[in-house]
């Protein structure tokens, strides 16, 4: 592995972090919501 690939893959593996925090953050606000609904149509 070349230098190169090594900057290119801790570059990717930065980005899937930011990747799989915004997915949460998003499944926890859809999950959020999920439950609102339910409280509001019982």
């Amino acid at each position: 592995m070349e230098i190169s690939d090594i900057k290119r893959l801790k570059e990717l593996e930065a980005e899937n972090r930011k990747l799989m925090q915004m997915f949460a953050e998003l499944s926890l606000k859809s999950h959020s919501s999920s439950k609102v609904w339910a409280v509001q149509l019982q």
